[in-house]
């Protein structure tokens, strides 16, 4: 009993020191949206029968020559709720090949919604990048695409 007793003082007190402890935590965030952004290239997104899809897409860098993909303001697209992805492509054809890949082919990220977004990209596209596509894998269709130059 009194090992318990004494177990629950120490843990009080333990409690007690740490929460009176004043302590300065330096927190660091990485929203994905630039300070600024600076447009490379882009173009306008050409929509197919099953997508809707509309507005604008760019790649550009922010202030500290980081890269990313941007969605303009009156972008839209059908099933805008993460299930919708987005790769850039040599050409405005969606060529998978499931397990062996297709260097023709990569994966930027996905759609969450309608609307200005940013995706922030791991480096500069390659320049034999010349077309984003939106692809709904779950129905195996293309909802659009974009030129971008």
């Amino acid at each position: 009993m009194k090992n318990k007793f004494f177990m629950i003082a120490l843990l009080a007190a333990a409690m007690f020191a740490s929460c009176t402890k004043t302590e300065t935590v330096t927190v660091t965030t990485d929203s994905g949206v630039p300070d600024v952004f600076t447009k490379l290239k882009g173009g306008t997104f050409v929509a197919d029968k099953a997508g809707n899809t509309k507005g604008m897409f760019q790649v550009g860098t922010d202030s500290k020559a980081q890269y990313f993909a941007k969605f303009s303001t009156d972008f839209v697209t059908e099933q805008a709720t993460g299930t919708v992805t987005v790769y850039m492509s040599t050409s405005a054809d969606f060529k998978a090949s499931p397990g062996t890949g297709n260097p023709d082919l990569k994966l930027i990220g996905s759609i969450s919604k309608n609307g200005e977004q940013f995706i922030k990209l791991t480096g500069a596209p390659e320049a034999k990048f010349t077309h984003v596509i939106l692809w709904c894998g779950t129905a195996g269709v293309r909802f659009g695409y974009a030129p971008v130059n």
